[in-house]
């Protein structure tokens, strides 16, 4: 075991640069990284490129419209719980894919059937398995990484590796006898490489450097806790590299950067390490010292692109902020151009003077704005990315929930762009939120579906779709220049890669928090998709379920049932209240607490009594600022605009006679977090 020693170099705009490796003569695209998957996909991302792109065109635009199940597998009996973020692999037409209960599943990629099952040790939430060496790599509860005989489901070895962070919610990849894997939410997180064969920690490599190493002195002596690398890595096995991407840094709070002075090294950056070693070879950091949660933590993609007539070793990285940084892989220069630019300070905040931003396109408004999908829930103090804040609530988009979260990217060979999901997510960040922003109620989440051009960082086309489709909603393509994305009310969809139009779609069953993966048996192809879902961002409007489905051209399995759409605006989860029991009153900076007023002013997101009005239509409601109120208060209507009443003196009230059923949020102009909403029917 051993960590490799950071050495002392000068830092530039982000980056910390060796001297790269020798450079090999660049071809259409780099043998070890990035063929394109076939027969196969022993990982997930497809490739160790992540291009989640596949050769294979027997599938193609003229016969899609004939694409059908062939078999659907309910892996656990059918269940409806449980957070499924698992995506399936493949291998000499079985398939491998991860359940909600901590298990992991051999099924029979041509009849659907279930060749055997490793029992795990627990529930765990899981990104996916790996294949190499004639074995299947798991994780499991305890910080246990698990080897299975890939035949027969028989383990092989198990390894507790504690110290490093949680070994969950992280995905694994096999190269060249070792596995490679993050670890999440711990004080101090690391990137870990292990013997393949064995299990034996070969060498780590913390996101947060220790005493004496270069980057220690960029947390001021503060706090230091965050910086976990919680997703897949790519590797570069020509160049002997493996890129890591490292969360945000905490020290208490992801919201408070005051006990934390510097950029935070290494968090909110991409880290390449020597694949053997682990010793340090470059990084480039996206955020410095973030106060926002936006760590750029989806998994980096490999490419070779011709940059203004020259073929370039690429590595694209990011993107909560909605922004690529494409790199040189080499060394971690920018290939495009990234300007570091001044933003907002806040002294108490120890905020960074600059933050880079990459020439090229934005895939959503940088700044929140009055109408689109980017709009702005009323009464917050706007702003934009990189606002600075402190007490008071500032809204700004994309928040840490938007942009390109840990959605699967797509790399095409045959289109040249690489492909995302995004969403429409806001974030009003403040000291007043304890963990990482407040998505204001009511808010509308959507997203959409950008492929950009990475020798211009151009976008050359975007197509808006009614859900976020950040939270691994993994794309493929294929030579054919087919397109595949899941949505999180189940469906399914094939598009024109050349602009987005869809050409399919198959209803699963169940949200969608996965990729889809083609592949080949008997010269036959097939497509596989995981329908289990996930808590993100609708939490339990989204259905969950077990699905494993499989398709192929003829196939004839009918779709399953539509599940209950999820709901795209921010809930209130209050219990309803009927408004003939409290007189059809509000009472505004107030609690609901056992079914009454409560006695004092209150703040914060459920200050409205009752938070949850239910009434006939017709009905006038009243919202009332109690007179023993202190402040001034209102019930400001959104997005319909109904009425915005206030500000409102201690025992005055407001009246709105609400003659159409719907949905009817509003805030308070005081403390704006403050939602309540009135359901007419």
């Amino acid at each position: 075991m051993r960590l490799a020693l950071l050495p002392s170099l000068m830092m530039t705009l982000g980056v910390l640069a060796a001297a790269p490796p020798a450079l090999a003569q660049p071809a259409s695209q780099s043998p070890g990284c990035c063929t394109a998957t076939t027969r196969d996909v022993e990982k997930v991302g497809g490739n160790l490129g992540n291009q989640n792109y596949s050769a294979l065109r027997q599938i193609n635009k003229a016969n899609v419209k004939q694409l059908g199940a062939i078999w659907l597998n309910e892996i656990e009996g059918g269940i409806t719980t449980g957070t499924n973020q698992s995506t399936t692999i493949v291998k000499d037409g079985v398939i491998y894919i991860e359940s909600a209960l901590g298990k992991l599943h051999a099924v029979d990629g041509v009849t659907g059937q279930t060749k055997w099952v490793y029992p795990g040790k627990g529930t765990i939430t899981r990104r996916g398995p790996a294949i190499g060496q004639g074995m299947v790599y798991t994780i499991a509860t305890g910080n246990t990484v698990v080897a299975l005989n890939k035949d027969t489901g028989q383990v092989v070895w198990e390894k507790v590796i504690n110290g490093y962070g949680n070994v969950a919610k992280v995905g694994v990849v096999y190269h060249d006898g070792m596995l490679y894997l993050g670890t999440n939410d711990g004080t101090r997180g690391a990137a870990l490489a292990v013997d393949a064969g064995t299990g034996e920690l070969k060498w780590y490599f913390f996101g947060i450097p220790g005493p004496g190493e270069f980057g220690y002195d960029t947390w001021g002596g503060g706090p230091q806790s965050g910086a976990t690398p919680w997703i897949h890595p790519a590797v570069d096995p020509e160049l002997n590299l493996v890129y890591w991407t490292f969360g945000n840094a905490r020290g208490g709070s992801s919201q408070d950067g005051s006990q934390r002075p510097g950029q935070n090294l290494f968090a909110n950056s991409i880290v390449a390490t020597d694949a053997k070693t682990g010793a340090y070879k470059w990084h480039f950091q996206s955020v410095h010292h973030d106060i926002w949660d936006m760590d750029n933590v989806n998994a980096p993609v490999l490419a070779d692109v011709t940059v203004k007539g020259k073929p370039r070793k690429a590595v694209i990285y990011g993107s909560k902020t909605a922004m690529w940084y494409i790199l040189d892989r080499t060394d971690g220069t920018p290939l495009v151009g990234i300007d570091e630019k001044p933003v907002p300070q806040d002294a108490r905040q120890n905020t960074w003077p600059t933050q880079p931003y990459p020439r090229g396109d934005a895939w959503t408004p940088l700044c929140v704005t009055d109408s689109g999908p980017a709009r702005a829930v009323p009464n917050f103090k706007r702003g934009c990315l990189y606002s600075a804040h402190w007490d008071e609530p500032v809204l700004s988009i994309p928040g840490q929930g938007g942009g390109g979260d840990w959605s699967h990217v797509s790399f095409s060979h045959s289109t040249k762009l690489v492909y995302t999901g995004f969403g429409y997510v806001s974030s009003a960040h403040s000291l007043t939120e304890s963990s990482n922003g407040l998505r204001p109620l009511g808010t509308e989440m959507t997203g959409g579906i950008v492929a950009i051009d990475p020798a211009s960082n151009k976008i050359r086309w975007k197509k808006d779709m009614p859900y976020s489709l950040a939270h691994g909603n993994g794309i493929l393509t294929t030579a054919s220049d087919l397109l595949f994305i899941g949505q999180p009310d189940g469906n399914l969809l094939g598009m024109d890669a050349l602009n987005g139009r869809e050409l399919w779609r198959f209803q699963t069953g169940a949200a969608i928090s996965a990729s889809p993966i083609t592949y080949e048996v008997n010269g036959e192809q097939y497509m596989a998709i995981y329908a289990g879902g996930t808590g993100i961002p609708y939490g339990d409007s989204a259905q969950r379920g077990d699905h494993l489905w499989a398709f192929k051209v003829g196939g004839t399995v009918p779709q399953a049932a539509e599940p209950t759409k999820p709901v795209i605006r921010r809930p209130i989860n209050a219990a309803a209240v009927e408004g003939s029991t409290v007189n059809n009153t509000v009472n505004l900076a107030r609690q609901w607490t056992g079914g009454q007023v409560g006695g004092a002013e209150a703040g914060g997101v459920n200050a409205m009594a009752p938070q949850h009005l239910r009434v006939p239509v017709g009905t006038t409601v009243t919202f009332h600022n109690p007179a023993t109120n202190a402040k001034q208060h209102c019930a400001t209507q959104f997005f319909e605009g109904l009425f915005n009443a206030g500000p409102l003196a201690p025992g005055q009230s407001f009246q709105y006679t609400f003659s159409e059923r719907g949905e009817y949020f509003y805030n308070d102009c005081t403390d704006p977090r403050s939602t309540g909403k009135v359901v007419v029917y």
